[in-house]
């Protein structure tokens, strides 16, 4: 039903109209899961107890980094002040088997409708569509085992733990787009924001020259006990698609409405021809994304105007078969046509989708690992939690092992590798079994 995702748009709006003035819709950061702590080397100690053996603790695990949709937040404006963030480290492991307290996480919040790339890569890794869902976005590192761990029947006293999986920074690129049942698109000056305040509570600053608006404007519309959010968007020009008139950032909060409302100066005011600006603006739709392609309506506005009247039948006759309406948002005239229209196509039309992701794997920084060169010229890496990263491997995955070979060379162990003579397809032995690889740069 369309009628739920009105519900979320509600949410969204708290009922009110978002003017935003300081509206920022794209930020880059820069984040840093928690280190994971280092495993503990101890032995037992007790009156009358000799040789009490190893006790060593585990490290507590690092802090996530945890993104959460805010229904409150409307802009990405804190990330401009704000650009590094870092969870808390895990404590190392204690005596008496004791594990290291875990870093806390640090949780994000972020206007719902934000998605998140990976600025590495552009890829979408997360779309933070719904409000209240909260998305792991890094995990904190692993804590090292404690010498407790390593006790065996021919080694009873290890005095060795391991280090924490210490974690790195990732940048990434946050991008709000707007969510909406229906957005107004159009040329500047078409009469969007006084249509937008016409049927809406909304506020939007409104002045007879272009680009009055530079943000959008979010209103929730109510018609015969129906209501659907409603989206101003800053007006498009020409070549919108290929970043003119801040083409980019305007055209973006077209993704999530699932209706446009295409808004139309039918008086031809400032010696612009109305037929002329609907192909262009549909042009432009096309060029970023097939958005000509959504449902449409277009509304021929100013018809208050004298010179209106001259061009509306041009204007209905190039809309073709998507529905027309003649309104003037300034007197009111044809408005309560156009919201019946409007609530009798929304029911019929899909919900707007969270957008596809692509998996993310994060980085880990190995320390206290061992790569030297046997007398067969093998190459071996041990130490350092090499066993540990072996483990999280999923060898049938291509991200996976990209993953694996980003973390080791992160690390320093390419570079190593490479300093002790190490060629492309020489033998290189990682972790204690000794499991085999070929060396890649």
């Amino acid at each position: 039903m369309w009628f739920d995702l009105s519900k979320r748009a509600c949410a969204l709006l708290a009922g009110k109209e978002v003017s935003l003035a300081s509206f920022v819709d794209q930020a880059v950061i820069r984040l840093k899961a928690g280190n994971g702590g280092n495993g503990c080397v101890s032995f037992h100690r007790e009156k009358f107890v000799l040789n009490g053996g190893p006790d060593g603790g585990d490290g507590g695990k690092g802090g996530d980094i945890v993104l959460v949709a805010d229904h409150n937040l409307h802009t990405l404006m804190d990330f401009r002040y704000q650009t590094k963030y870092e969870a808390e480290n895990g404590e190392q492991g204690m005596s008496a088997r004791r594990t290291g307290k875990s870093g806390q996480d640090l949780i994000i919040r972020v206007p719902a409708g934000t998605i998140v790339r990976d600025k590495r890569t552009g890829g979408i890794i997360a779309d933070l569509f719904e409000p209240g869902e909260p998305r792991v976005l890094l995990r904190g590192g692993r804590g090292g085992h404690g010498n407790a761990r390593f006790a065996t029947a021919t080694r009873q006293a290890p005095n060795f733990a391991k280090p924490g999986i210490k974690t790195l920074w990732h940048e990434f690129i946050l991008e709000l787009r707007t969510i909406a049942d229906v957005g107004l698109v159009g040329f500047p000056n078409a009469g969007k924001s006084s249509l937008l305040a016409r049927i809406t509570a909304a506020k939007p600053k409104i002045a007879n020259y272009p680009f009055t608006t530079l943000q959008p404007n979010l209103g929730i519309a109510q018609h015969k006990g129906q209501s659907f959010a409603i989206a101003d968007i800053p007006g498009l020009i020409e070549k919108a698609s290929e970043g003119a008139g801040l083409g980019f950032a305007f055209l973006r909060h077209v993704d999530r409405t699932r209706l446009l409302l295409h808004v139309v100066d039918a008086s031809g005011q400032e010696a612009r021809d109305p037929v002329s600006d609907l192909n262009t603006v549909n042009e432009e739709l096309r060029r970023y994304g097939d958005l000509d392609a959504r449902a449409q309506i277009v509304v021929a506005n100013k018809m208050d105007l004298p010179d209106s009247q001259q061009h509306v039948d041009r204007l209905r006759e190039a809309a073709g078969d998507k529905p027309f309406y003649a309104v003037s948002a300034a007197t009111g005239q044809g408005i309560a046509e156009l919201m019946d229209g409007i609530i009798a196509l929304l029911p019929t039309l899909p919900e707007s989708q969270p957008l596809d992701e692509e998996e993310f794997f994060e980085e880990e920084r190995l320390i206290g690992w061992e790569a030297v060169r046997k007398e067969d010229g093998v190459f071996s890496v041990t130490g350092g939690s090499m066993d540990n990263l072996l483990d999280a491997v999923n060898f049938d995955s291509f991200g996976s092992m990209n993953w694996f070979h980003r973390t080791l060379r992160a690390s320093g162990v390419i570079d190593r590798l490479r300093e002790l003579g190490a060629q492309e397809g020489d033998t290189v032995r990682i972790g204690e079994d000794g499991m085999e690889f070929d060396y890649v740069e």
